[in-house]
């Protein structure tokens, strides 16, 4: 269903103008009489011509140029209200390890920025896939389900901070959140990046038990494992700089990601993750059907295009065939 609005509704008024104007002239022409020497008795007859009916054309469609202008000042718009299409794309959900190791600073200024601003520019250039978030400590749950508002999306990225959960890593259970976010799903291809920088040692899941039912559900599972590989990371407390143990279970990284064809990664540097999700963004695409609201778009141009037109035909009837009427 298409909607029209106007910008600057305010401005249709001004057809009034030419409106009162179009009356104006015509009751004018009502009242003029004038006195004709008539050279012969054929020209008292009460016939008229067609040009001599047409005569006041030109003038009209000036005045219906004008209207048409006035209009397209006040900027028509058409939008439509919230429809299915099909467009190319993936499902994917991004799993990310908010636990207070993340706090490290071996990734600028510390690991959950860095990922929360690489993530940020992912999921910008796949404007056609369906994205959701799920994060996860010693607990997990859904922060966004799957959508193409990546606006909305994006803004819950930005406020993503580490700690803000029960402490821990759960590794299998941000796994299987993820998994039940996309079990549902009809798309060809099904995607979670899952990003961690520690070792399962909480949760009620297994990570190979999640990914045997993300492999279940056709699910492709890519690992990226976050943190230096020399052993310590800096990290800010009250006390000072203090340094903490890399302690990544590379083995279950890779264990799920081959189980689902999906691929582990190690991510030492913000460049090193920025190459990952680059690496990642020449997925496979299927079709997908979504739900989408379709944005404003301007209507003024046929208006000024016809207005423009019917202002040229006033003038050139005016100078050809109205130029003399007899």
């Amino acid at each position: 269903m298409i909607n029209y609005i106007f910008i600057n509704s305010t401005l249709l008024y001004l057809i009034l103008i030419p409106i009162a104007i179009l009356i104006w002239y015509f009751f004018q022409h009502l009242r003029i009489s004038s006195s004709i020497i008539f050279t012969d008795t054929k020209s008292l007859t009460n016939e008229t011509t067609i040009k001599e009916q047409l005569r006041h054309l030109p003038y009209l469609l000036k005045v219906i140029s004008c209207i048409l202008l006035i209009i397209a000042l006040a900027r028509p718009q058409s939008s439509t209200n919230w429809e299915e299409s099909t467009t190319e794309g993936i499902d994917i959900v991004l799993a990310i390890d908010v636990s207070t190791s993340m706090l490290a600073e071996d990734l600028k200024p510390n690991r959950i920025e860095a990922a929360k601003n690489v993530a940020v520019n992912f999921i910008s250039k796949r404007v056609n896939d369906r994205i959701g978030l799920v994060i996860f400590a010693g607990e997990s749950f859904t922060q966004c389900p799957l959508t193409t508002d990546h606006n909305v999306l994006i803004n819950l990225f930005k406020d993503l901070k580490s700690g803000t959960i029960e402490d821990g890593t759960a590794i299998g259970m941000g796994l299987a959140t993820g998994v039940n976010r996309l079990k549902e799903s009809t798309a060809i291809s099904k995607v979670i990046i899952l990003l961690t920088d520690g070792v399962n040692n909480t949760g009620m899941v297994n990570p190979l038990t999640a990914a045997e039912i993300a492999k279940q559900f056709g699910i492709r599972v890519y690992t990226i494992g976050v943190g230096t590989e020399e052993g310590l990371a800096p990290v800010s407390t009250p006390y000072g700089t203090q340094y903490m143990e890399v302690n990544i279970d590379e083995k279950t990284l890779q264990d799920i990601a081959t189980l689902t064809d999906g691929k582990y990664f190690r991510a030492t540097n913000k460049n090193s993750l920025r190459k990952i999700y680059n690496d990642i963004d020449v997925l496979e695409k299927s079709k997908i059907e979504i739900t989408e609201f379709h944005k404003r778009s301007e209507k003024f141009v046929p208006f000024v295009l016809w207005a423009f037109s019917i202002l040229l035909l006033a003038f050139i009837l005016q100078r050809t065939y109205f130029k003399q009427i007899p």
